[in-house]
């Protein structure tokens, strides 16, 4: 089941994966606002509309919960609270979540049956189902329909992220995220913060910090005055982007590190070059956990450095000679093996030919291809009681369609890179909006023509691409192009839980662009 995910364009080799386990026999559900690469092999293909994940979900489990399909075996050793979650079932109608999500009865009905019915069954997801105000909600819905199937825990079962990029993975494992240490140890925890202050000689916050967006608005309001941001470029990225360019604009000192001279560091008072992966050593944990070697090819340009060696020369120019002693990135790895349990067993040795799978705690240990065999993190797994949650953002007269943003093959994310290789450019050069034929003609735009599209933040212009990949009411851009930033329109709107924002859903009105 790949649900909120164009994996033939943002994970083709995966997809590739997913097309021989077709010619293998293995059935395929796709659930997508969009008619993506995959629907054509699918067996059932559920049009959602844009931010009705929940009710879909939960109709699915609906269908299995009545027609008696659950693991009952599974629930009874591995799991609590489903007396809760099976109760809350009883408010939910197929009715209901088809009116919701758009998607016949019927085609719910069939796919619960063949999610359930065939044994193993996976779940395959991406930033469509993240990248909401309720995107947990997504999430742990996900969980209550893997977990009532018995779907996790063993081979080529599991909810399996697709992660945006190729070491979003091992950047989460090192913790760069607010609230965690490496290996996802809290910084709350006082003996795990202990462990780490008493290796590096210092003391560490005792709370979590900002994310990304947080950040942003704590810069408006005078509480963050100096950014250092790595191989990020939020000012396309982000939602509400024109705020994040006057929020790095206000702040007071801003450092970015990058490999080119991205729209956000241009707005930078000091620029730190950095290499790029084929110019520097190291590792890469890819979205399945396997650590991998990166191994130098060139010699980086000008004055450029690797991210490890310019943040080592940072931490000794600010008073730490001491801790910053690294003559190369294999000494880090050491030093990662000594802190975190997961790569406890990981060395340049044993991953010189084949990468190992994390969690991997000591230097026999095999890795772990799958994750859940004995049990849980938390012990038992959680059912949680969930009801639809809408969009922060609906359609209304003043902006009557909604918004869907993503990616394309021949670009990759902000275009910070491919924007730059002639090639690709001669694919696509210029953003373009998707618009579903009957929109258009209601419309009186036509194939080609430019469309302005606006949102409640603000307006931009690209050319008008007349597609049934686009449902009707649905309109579709990618945030490549930084001469059309996509990002102006989108709503910062977060989830409460993960703080990611509403970037696959806001509000949008089209029209013909003046003099076109």
């Amino acid at each position: 089941m790949i649900i909120g995910s164009n994996t033939p364009e943002q994970h083709p080799v995966i997809a590739l994966k997913i097309k021989e386990a077709k010619r293998r026999g293995a059935k395929i559900i796709v659930a997508n606002p969009r008619k993506i690469g995959l629907c054509s092999i699918a067996d059932v293909w559920l049009r959602q509309t844009p931010g009705t994940d929940v009710p879909l979900i939960l109709g699915l489990c609906k269908v299995i919960l009545d027609e008696g399909l659950v693991d009952e075996k599974f629930i009874e050793e591995r799991c609590e609270n489903f007396d809760a979650f099976r109760d809350s079932l009883a408010e939910v109608s197929l009715e209901d979540a088809a009116e919701i999500t758009g998607v016949e009865a019927e085609l719910m009905i069939e796919a619960a049956r063949i999610y359930a019915q065939n044994d193993p069954s996976s779940i395959v997801y991406s930033m469509g189902i993240t990248q909401h105000s309720h995107g947990t909600e997504n999430i742990l819905a996900l969980a209550n329909l893997a977990m009532m199937t018995g779907n996790l825990g063993k081979l080529s079962s599991g909810i399996n992220p697709l992660r945006g990029q190729n070491n979003v993975q091992g950047a989460c494992d090192m913790g760069a995220l607010p609230n965690v240490f490496p290996g996802y140890q809290a910084v709350t925890n006082d003996d795990l913060r202990m462990k780490f202050e008493a290796s590096w000689g210092g003391e560490l916050p005792k709370k979590p910090g900002l994310t990304l967006l947080e950040i942003f608005g704590a810069i408006e309001e005078g509480e963050i005055d100096c950014m250092y941001i790595i191989g990020e470029n939020p000012v396309i990225s982000d939602p509400d982007a024109a705020h994040v360019a006057e929020a790095l604009e206000k702040v007071g000192f801003l450092v970015v590190q990058e490999i080119f001279l991205s729209e956000t560091a241009a707005l930078a008072d000091v620029v730190l070059p950095a290499t790029s992966f084929a110019e520097k050593d190291g590792t890469f944990t890819n979205t399945e956990r396997r650590v991998q070697r990166v191994r130098k090819l060139l010699d980086p340009p000008g004055d450029s450095m690797p991210d490890w060696m310019i943040l080592s020369e940072m931490g000794r120019r600010m008073g730490r000679p001491d801790q910053f002693t690294y003559s190369d990135p294999s000494e880090i790895m050491v030093e990662i093996s000594s802190l975190t349990p997961s790569y406890g067993g990981i060395s340049y040795e044993r991953i010189d030919k084949v990468g190992l799978q994390w969690p991997c705690p000591t230097p026999d240990h095999p890795g772990t291809r799958y994750l859940h065999r004995d049990g849980f993190t938390r012990g038992k797994g959680l059912f949680s009681v969930l009801a639809y949650r809408p969009s922060a953002e609906l359609p209304d007269e003043e902006y009557p369609f909604i918004l869907t943003t993503g990616r394309v093959l021949c670009h990759f994310h902000t275009g910070t890179m491919t924007r730059k290789v002639s090639g690709l450019n001669l694919l696509r050069d210029e953003e373009l909006v998707e618009i579903n034929p009957a929109d258009g003609m209601a419309l009186g735009i036509e194939d080609g023509e430019l469309v302005e599209v606006t949102s409640r933040r603000g307006t931009v212009t690209a050319r008008a691409r007349l597609t049934e990949r686009s449902s009707p009411g649905v309109a579709f851009m990618t945030f490549h192009f930084a001469e059309t930033p996509t990002n102006v329109l989108t709503n910062p709107a977060l989830d409460p839980v993960a703080k990611i924002p509403e970037l696959k859903v806001c509000a949008v009105n089209l029209s013909r662009a003046d003099g076109d």
